[in-house]
């Protein structure tokens, strides 16, 4: 498989930096081509704004959507966001690897969702019809990939458990999974998460290790989580709601997943 691993922290001597190293060795040594989107190191720009555009009308007023949407078109686009589009089309799994801050991503990480992911390529793609509300969850220009994530949390494990104050770590990272990657058509994998990080040393860190590297071999055959497909029947279009008769009288994220999936 060709695999995208696209990475954010800003100390390469992190746990992170060393879990990064492993993951690249170990999916490189069972025969994967890999390549690093390091963003620290690349110094990547998180902001959207007009400058992403090369080619817009002096004086024209941003319009985040559509001047994303004209250059991505003619061609326009900032080099560095072209080059990350490559590096997506290249892959057949990308891993974002990051530690959770405030219950979601960096900022470095969420300014290159902001960036790449453009009008045209990752949104804004497909038919809107009466039955037919545009390429996406689980359709689009991502489809037939898979993705998963790797994240590292202060917190224990049971901080992210059903009752666990937190709340459930399904549920926190539900933005990231559902909306950032299996919106525009990615194969969404469990999260691989790796709890109180501040209490991992040289003598806990190989079992840390084998734990993510037993889920790096196992990139190909995970059972993706089993999102609905918005356009697959159990929504109502255009309203985008789940059907009456389906999770009757029940609400909440967990509504969105269909545990009849094969």
């Amino acid at each position: 498989m060709n695999v995208l691993l696209v990475y954010a922290h800003p100390e390469p001597r992190s746990l992170n930096g060393a879990l990064k190293d492993f993951a690249i060795s170990r999916l490189e040594g069972a025969g994967h081509a890999v390549k690093l989107s390091d963003l620290h190191a690349m110094q990547w720009k998180a902001p959207l704004d007009a400058d992403d555009n090369l080619h817009r009308p002096a004086g024209a007023r941003f319009d985040p959507s559509a001047d994303s949407r004209q250059a991505y078109r003619d061609g326009t686009q900032s080099p560095d966001i072209t080059a990350e589009q490559e590096k997506l089309r290249w892959a057949d799994a990308v891993i974002l690897q990051f530690p959770l801050w405030w219950f979601s991503m960096p900022a470095i990480l969420k300014g290159w969702v902001d960036r790449v992911y453009a009008y045209g390529f990752a949104y804004g793609v497909g038919e809107h019809s009466d039955t037919h509300w545009g390429d996406r969850y689980g359709e689009g220009s991502l489809a037939g990939k898979r993705a998963m994530l790797v994240v590292t949390a202060g917190g224990w494990e049971s901080h992210y458990g059903p009752r666990g104050i937190n709340g459930p770590i399904d549920d926190v990272l539900f933005p990231i999974q559902h909306g950032i990657l299996f919106y525009p058509g990615f194969e969404v994998l469990p999260a691989h998460v790796i709890y109180r990080t501040g209490r991992i040393d040289e003598e806990n860190f190989g079992a840390v290790q084998e734990a993510l590297g037993q889920r790096l071999d196992a990139l190909a055959t995970t059972k993706a989580i089993p999102f609905r497909r918005q356009n697959g029947g159990d929504y109502r279009i255009p309203e985008l709601t789940l059907d009456p008769g389906i999770a009757s009288g029940q609400t909440g994220l967990g509504i969105h997943l269909d545990h009849a999936q094969p």
